[in-house]
């Protein structure tokens, strides 16, 4: 799931969040309160270069080992990916020929995502909706809750219809403070369902990017030969010529764009486009591009 390479070639450029945000920590992003609080928040072992001043002298005495405490600083970012675990998110092209799935490409974003967050101090979790199932990994900034993350991602079989709308729902009630929210999907539902889980997360605070990753078959319909359209999320197959129901497939798909472009804008979602054939890098770059205000593609 994690690709260094691909972090590599997008730099060193920072996830930073558009608004302001309430944590734990301190970090990079914007905090709604001005200064910090003095409330504690945990320990942690010390590492050289702390400041000795913030060392718990009391716990050194009774356990002989130095201990650093840390406070409320409300300026970190806390980042949930939701990644869609529906049979869709199987698809990889036309005879499964891409190198690809789906979801293989949404787990690698999100891995990627999750590591340049916790790279910079920050903290990421996890929710997948999967047939069955809803995988709940809170959010940590320890480098080593990345491989929690990916072996979650690894574990899971996509399948069965979404139940994407319902998972955003339970994030928005779920994440008490305000958090950067990257949601991982096709998008392949009713646009009234999401419309109103991306507006509760809206009204909850949450800052939200949804990433809608499909592949050229989906949105320009490049298929030639008569072919079995099978759906992977449980209804009937259907045989078509491509050349009868080209023009109304695509015609239904600029209307379904259509409408996420229109309840993306509404809800103040960071709507983007990512294709199988894509470079993960440029994916990256252009989010945190345009995060920074320097441009890149919506």
């Amino acid at each position: 799931m994690l690709d260094p390479g691909a972090l590599e070639r997008v730099g060193r450029l920072p996830l930073v969040a558009r608004r302001a945000k309430i944590g734990s920590v301190s970090g990079r992003h914007r905090s709604p309160h001005r200064g910090s609080s003095v409330e504690f928040a945990e320990y942690r072992d010390y590492a050289p270069g702390d400041d000795l001043r913030r060392l718990d002298w009391r716990v050194y005495g009774r356990s002989d080992r130095h201990f650093v405490k840390e406070f409320e600083a409300d300026t970190n970012l806390r980042l949930v990916l939701v990644v869609d675990g529906s049979g869709s998110m199987r698809y990889s092209g036309q005879h499964g020929a891409g190198p690809l799935s789906k979801y293989e490409l949404a787990c690698r974003l999100a891995a990627a995502l999750a590591q340049l967050a916790i790279r910079q101090g920050d903290a990421a979790g996890l929710t997948i909706a999967a047939e069955g199932e809803t995988v709940r990994i809170p959010a940590r900034r320890r480098p080593s809750h990345l491989r929690v993350l990916a072996g979650e991602m690894a574990r899971v079989a996509p399948g069965g219809p979404t139940g994407l709308v319902e998972a955003l729902h339970d994030v928005a009630e779920r994440t008490e403070r305000r958090a950067m929210i990257c949601v991982l999907s096709d998008l392949f539902m009713e646009p009234e369902g999401l419309r109103d889980a991306f507006q509760h997360l809206r009204y909850r605070g949450h800052e939200t990017s949804a990433f809608q990753i499909v592949d050229r078959d989906e949105s320009e319909f490049r298929f030639e030969k008569a072919t079995r359209f099978v759906d992977p999320e449980g209804g009937a197959p259907v045989l078509a010529d491509p050349s009868m129901v080209a023009a109304r497939y695509l015609a239904a798909w600029r209307r379904h764009q259509g409408a996420l472009e229109s309840l993306a804008l509404a809800a103040d979602v960071d709507l983007r486009e990512v294709f199988l054939d894509e470079d993960l890098s440029g994916s990256i770059a252009s989010f945190l591009l345009a995060r920074t205000g320097k441009g890149g593609r919506r």
